[in-house]
């Protein structure tokens, strides 16, 4: 025997009625979208500019005594920018701008009505 909640269940799914939701606007897409900026990445390398900030300021900002670390944030800077090329280039964000999504649903606008 089916324990209550999901003999309540059942009977919903087999109810032939309507919805009970009711939308208060038809369910169709805008003919626009909102021009929004887009999200910016997280930081990258973090750690290593820290550690060469602190190697700076205990060296009283001298590069050469500082080497080390700043040969290692930009190793970590370079591989960062490589990474976000390859992602660029591979279109793996999969998103349009809002303007040219306008652009596209100006163009192809979807119809108010149903036929």
């Amino acid at each position: 025997m089916a324990t209550p909640s999901l003999r309540g269940r059942l009977a919903r799914l087999g109810n032939p009625r309507k919805p009970i939701l009711k939308p208060s606007k038809p369910l169709i897409l805008a003919n626009r979208v909102g021009e929004r900026r887009r999200e910016k990445g997280e930081a990258t390398c973090i750690t290593e500019m820290s550690v060469m900030m602190a190697c700076w300021k205990q060296n009283e900002f001298r590069d050469e005594a500082c080497k080390k670390e700043i040969q290692d944030f930009f190793d970590c800077a370079s591989k960062a920018e490589a990474t976000r090329k390859m992602r660029s280039i591979q279109g793996e964000s999969g998103n349009l701008p809002p303007k040219k999504l306008n652009v596209l649903l100006q163009r192809f606008p979807n119809k108010s009505h149903v036929s």
